[in-house]
């Protein structure tokens, strides 16, 4: 690590410092090419983290996972299990984005603990379906929770989702400021309205209608086999978390508020869910959760008659706002990192001279998004993806202890509780989960391995090419890696 910072500081940036020493401002507007902000504070950090997090899963999946277990304790353990491996997830990265805080986050940890190889193969899974796959489910999402508001044919919905992409996309183009502004402002609305939920289902519901207290439940080996599947619906719920580092090259202290921020963001979210899930038991019968497509809209009838529906709907329809906003500002900062590196198309490691922000990133990732929402393949997309993307939430954790071995030396502003235990546990449970998937869903998990292989071959293609040289309308690497 001693040579990655005297790297940085050869070129004047001090990695742990807000500024850069090359400081625009005070060089000739010739040799300053633009570079991202530092616009983004502690809030908007945690804003992205949640936000991103609490989309529609909390309000559809407590079904799926109360009719596999056929138990409310069970059904509670699997969001305790996943929300404290999320945890654990977010305190390993959490070191790693206080001592690289760069934009691109996990693509660069996994670049400096195993090379290119393996961070090309994660920014790959992430262009190809894991956060296009995403931003167009959540499109798709809102645009059919509008139509309860608005009726619309199935051609004017794909429309108002494309439309969605489109108009987040320009407001994240035209600063992250912006883009952080309106993530605050959605993901505040968001977790104001379910805590109302949460509050006024305890205060005006008592007594749950007529209904079996447990469903029949799975033993032994089938309920560890159940358990693992369930979880794959608690994990997708907690997506999300590990997005905040790839804006923090934007971030103001980075050292101190992104890991602020994923501890902050998946503790307030794994609290939220438990106390929705115990909202639902509350209100409703264990047979009706099992059997609810919309078990949050059925627990808001309950709870505040036949409105309740719509309040609910207008609840998902700001959360997936918020998780689209979100997953829109941050991704291509991964495909900014990645062009920088000549793994992507280059031209997309520019920085708008005005606004600050990788612009031809995000239009990439708006036109494939859009894309896909017109070809209606982004869930079969984002469903294999979820199989590639746990190999690199475990490699990166693991990429804590590596990193502690290879540059013990390295500046390390936060460093993770319950060192090596936090991370390993991380990594243990992630295997676990894999294995349990690749044992039960063994066509997704094979169509993620595929991707995956597809994507060492492009890799070899984009090397082919070449890095890119250095020009004036792209941003000088911040480190000489």
């Amino acid at each position: 690590m001693a040579e990655c910072t005297t790297g940085y500081l050869e070129q004047g940036f001090d990695p742990f410092m807000q500024m850069s020493t090359n400081d625009p401002a005070t060089l000739p507007a010739a040799s300053a090419p633009p570079q991202l902000a530092r616009a983004l504070g502690w809030w908007e950090a945690t804003s992205i983290v949640i936000g991103i997090m609490i989309g529609t899963a909390i309000f559809i999946v407590p079904a799926d996972i109360t009719r596999s277990l056929g138990s409310r304790h069970a059904a509670l353990a699997v969001w305790v299990v996943t929300g404290l491996l999320s945890l654990f997830g977010a305190l390993s990265f959490a070191e790693l984005a206080a001592m690289m805080p760069e934009a691109g986050g996990q693509y660069i940890y996994l670049r400096e603990a195993y090379g290119p190889l393996v961070a090309y193969l994660c920014g790959w899974s992430f262009f190809i379906a894991a956060q296009t796959g995403g931003i167009s489910v959540l499109a798709v999402g809102f645009a059919e929770y509008a139509n309860e508001f608005l009726p619309l044919t199935p051609w004017e919905q794909k429309a108002a989702a494309a439309a969605s992409i489109a108009v987040l996309t320009a407001v994240n183009y035209v600063g992250v400021r912006e883009g952080g502004a309106v993530q605050s402002i959605l993901t505040g609305i968001k977790v104001g309205a379910i805590a109302v939920l949460i509050l006024l289902g305890y205060i005006l519901v008592h007594g749950l209608p007529g209904g079996p207290e447990s469903l029949p439940s799975p033993t032994g080996g089938r309920f560890a086999a159940s358990f693992g599947v369930a979880m794959v619906g608690a994990f997708w719920a907690y997506e999300g978390w590990n997005t905040c580092t790839f804006v923090a090259g934007e971030v103001k202290h980075p050292e101190r508020n992104v890991p602020l921020a994923l501890i902050m963001g998946t503790v307030a979210v794994m609290i939220s869910y438990l106390a929705l899930n115990l909202v639902y038991y509350h209100v409703l019968p264990m047979d009706r959760i099992a059997q609810s497509p919309r078990v949050g809209a059925d627990a808001a009838v309950r709870i505040f008659g036949h409105t309740g529906s719509y309040l609910v709907s207008l609840l998902i329809i700001i959360s997936t706002l918020g998780s689209l906003n979100g997953s829109i500002l941050a991704a291509p900062r991964v495909y900014y990192a990645m062009a920088r590196d000549g793994l992507f198309f280059r031209w997309c490691a520019r920085v708008h001279p005005r606004f600050h922000t990788p612009h031809l990133a995000l239009i990439v990732q708006g036109v494939w998004a859009i894309a896909m929402v017109a070809a209606g393949t982004y869930e079969q997309l984002f469903t294999y993806v979820i199989f590639a993307a746990f190999v690199f939430y475990a490699l990166t954790a693991l990429a804590v202890v590596v990193l502690r071995r290879s540059r013990p030396n390295a500046p390390r502003p936060y460093r993770v509780f319950g060192y090596p235990y936090v991370p390993m546990i991380f990594v243990l449970g992630s295997a676990c989960f894999l294995a349990n998937t690749l044992w039960e869903e063994p066509v997704e998990a094979g169509c993620g391995a595929a991707m995956l292989v597809a994507g060492v071959i492009v890799y070899a293609i984009w090397k082919r090419r070449g890095a890119p040289s250095a020009s004036a309308d792209v941003s000088p690497p911040l480190a000489d890696l």
